[in-house]
């Protein structure tokens, strides 16, 4: 009986001691992803992104079961394809940021922010040939859009998003914006109200809802 009590005594100690490691193990985590994140978010050049992914991306491999350094990693680069006036440079970056994307989908497959961020992807590439691309790319990033919409309605970056494309889509067609507008003041309501659980949750999109709303009005 004294040796089972010991037993379960060192059992307990031991599953304490992992516990308290793993909480130590998340913080860390945190610490290093909130930094990296801070400077994606304020990164000015080329330059900066690609240091800021670098860093995301190591995380990524070392942290195998988490999906925001991959969609953080992607985020980067698609900001660095924002940056790029050269279209073969543009499709280069885009093509980094869906093969980092890729790896945060095979982690979490049904997670909205990462099929928002699969439709920005598309959006991006119909910039770099709108008359050879629009139809497909289009077709493509409203599918995947829609998608994240229907997976989180309280997601206000797949709204964003998504008005985005309604937008562009009726000036093509010379229709009026009405739909578009109508899911921008969506999206700026939940921005207003966006609340996550999750400390690296996204937060950019607000700029994207306020100037599509100047020109909603």
């Amino acid at each position: 009986m004294k040796n089972r009590n010991i037993i379960s005594a060192l059992i307990a100690f031991i599953a304490i001691v992992l516990s308290a490691s793993a909480f130590a193990s998340d913080d860390k985590y945190i610490e290093a992803m909130q930094k990296n994140i801070q400077a994606v978010y304020t990164a000015k050049a080329i330059p900066d992104y690609q240091a800021a992914v670098n860093a995301l991306e190591r995380i990524g491999a070392a942290e195998k079961t988490k999906w925001e350094p991959f969609y953080y990693a992607s985020f980067g680069y698609i900001m660095m394809a924002n940056q790029e006036k050269d279209g073969a440079k543009k499709d280069a970056y885009l093509d980094q940021a869906a093969t980092a994307l890729n790896k945060a989908k095979a982690i979490e497959p049904n997670e909205s922010e990462v099929m928002a961020l699969e439709g920005f992807i598309y959006m991006i590439r119909v910039t770099v040939d709108p008359a050879s691309r629009g139809q497909q790319y289009s077709g493509l990033s409203m599918q995947v859009l829609n998608k994240a919409v229907a997976v989180n309605p309280e997601n206000p970056r797949a709204l964003a998003l998504l008005a985005q494309m309604q937008f562009g889509t009726a000036q093509f067609f010379g229709s009026p914006a009405t739909e578009a507008c109508t899911t921008n003041a969506k999206a700026l309501e939940k921005f207003t109200n966006f609340q996550s659980e999750n400390p690296l949750a996204p937060r950019w999109g607000q700029q994207m809802v306020d100037g599509l709303k100047s020109k909603c009005q």
